[in-house]
């Protein structure tokens, strides 16, 4: 049985990142040049992020020394690493056995502090890191005329209880 609510996190980043991603390209023309890097930089942040913490999840060192790309990538490319890495997190939360998820990871930041923690707070981080960083975004897509993907946990369940329904 997966740990509850850890996959239910994972599965909403999913729903919510590809929403996301989703609304930018079907807009990337309309944002502003300025903003688009904006958009992309964020993106980026948060795709290493999820990188950095999948590495520690799994208890692979990782040689990335900021939680950002030195040279920024195209949307394109984080839109496909983000939809691979987001299917990632939702096998890795389903597996998760509770022990697994109590169970303490010892790793190292990108700026070479120690960390520790569980790695159910780990896929929380997670979680809560990209949502904040899509709130950045989504007032970035408001300012361009561009309604954001409506991404509330509260959206995911009822899309999640459509779908089971049908």
């Amino acid at each position: 049985m997966p740990a509850y609510p850890y996959d239910t996190l994972m599965r909403y980043k999913r729903w919510a990142t590809n929403g996301l991603t989703a609304t930018i390209a079907a807009n990337l023309s309309r944002l502003d040049a300025r903003d688009r890097v904006l958009i992309v930089r964020l993106l980026d942040h948060i795709q290493r992020v999820d990188e950095m913490f999948g590495d520690h999840l799994e208890g692979r060192p990782h040689r990335r020394r900021s939680p950002r790309s030195f040279e920024l990538p195209e949307f394109e490319t984080l839109a496909r690493k983000a939809i691979v890495t987001a299917e990632w997190y939702v096998s890795y939360a389903d597996l998760l056995t509770r022990a697994q998820r109590d169970e303490t990871v010892d790793f190292t930041f990108s700026d070479g502090t120690p960390g520790r923690m569980t790695r159910g707070d780990m896929l929380l981080h997670v979680a809560t890191h990209g949502t904040y960083h899509r709130g950045n975004i989504g007032i970035l897509l408001q300012k361009n005329g561009i309604e954001p993907h409506a991404d509330r946990l509260t959206d995911f369940l009822a899309a999640e209880r459509t779908l089971e329904a049908a």
